[in-house]
């Protein structure tokens, strides 16, 4: 395929919008090794689009891969691939993938689950920042509460680096999740700069949700009420709150020394 104004890859470009995710059930994985992970966790492309010329060498294999999970296979030139890509400096690699499941009732989880929970969160780099943190530390979930963004945003896959395929995700409206968590015995560990316990204080190791809101606005009063502890990171400089994924992966990780230690 060699022209940028074919109509399939308009369709491909359509898919950058949620209306049009949501409508196809569909979503965009950009990159060779969001592409490798997503393959890993099992996901199977409905169509793989590839340009050679972009590639880099010994990456061939994942034609084959792709193949083998049923995808069609679709060579573009160069300029129609350019002009279908998302990232600044594409290496090839385009797929589109069925959508991300999200539904609460299908998540499964063990004895003691570590959860983290994002409520409001809009920026998809956040959100897939946090989800890298998710996979490397072993949650059991990442829930969104009353969500901005949807999980199969693009921006969010290609900030996850793919993982948003293999860590469990789910999104409900706040009341609904937190009677979800009160159901399950979690307790919720709230993250706010205005409590008075650090996050080193706090008991970890049970069925526990790490709760975390918006920079600008943190978390909502309803989660903040609800939350059997509130917790905050220690700041030493003049400003008063992390970024929220790394406020996120500080608690997490305090989480897992906690349950390690046990």
């Amino acid at each position: 395929m060699t022209s940028p104004a074919n109509p399939r890859l308009k369709s491909l470009l359509a898919l950058r919008r949620r209306r049009h995710r949501e409508q196809a059930g569909q979503t965009l994985v950009e990159g060779y090794e969001e592409l490798a992970l997503a393959l890993d966790a099992g996901v199977r492309p409905v169509a793989l689009y590839f340009c050679p010329q972009l590639q880099a060498p010994g990456t061939g294999g994942l034609l084959d891969r792709a193949a083998a999970a049923g995808a069609e296979l679709v060579q573009l030139s160069r300029p129609a691939f350019e002009k279908v890509a998302y990232r600044e400096s594409p290496d090839g690699w385009l797929a589109v993938v069925p959508a991300v499941t999200a539904d609460l009732a299908a998540l499964r989880l063990g004895p003691d689950p570590l959860l983290l929970v994002c409520e409001a969160v809009e920026k998809p780099g956040n959100l897939g920042a946090i989800l890298r943190t998710a996979d490397a530390a072993g949650v059991a979930a990442v829930l969104a509460a009353d969500p901005v963004t949807d999980w199969g945003n693009p921006n969010l896959v290609r900030a996850s680096k793919g993982t948003v395929f293999a860590v469990p995700v789910a999104s409900a409206a706040g009341p609904q999740l937190l009677a979800w968590l009160r159901e399950r015995g979690i307790a919720v560990v709230a993250a706010t700069p205005h409590a008075d316990v650090a996050y080193t204080e706090v008991d970890l190791t049970g069925p526990t949700a790490i709760a975390v809101g918006t920079e600008k606005e943190g978390l909502s009063a309803a989660w903040l009420r609800a939350a059997r502890h509130r917790v905050r990171i220690p700041m030493a400089g003049r400003a008063d709150s992390l970024n929220v994924a790394t406020s996120a992966a500080v608690i997490t990780y305090e989480a897992v020394r906690q349950r390690r230690s046990g």
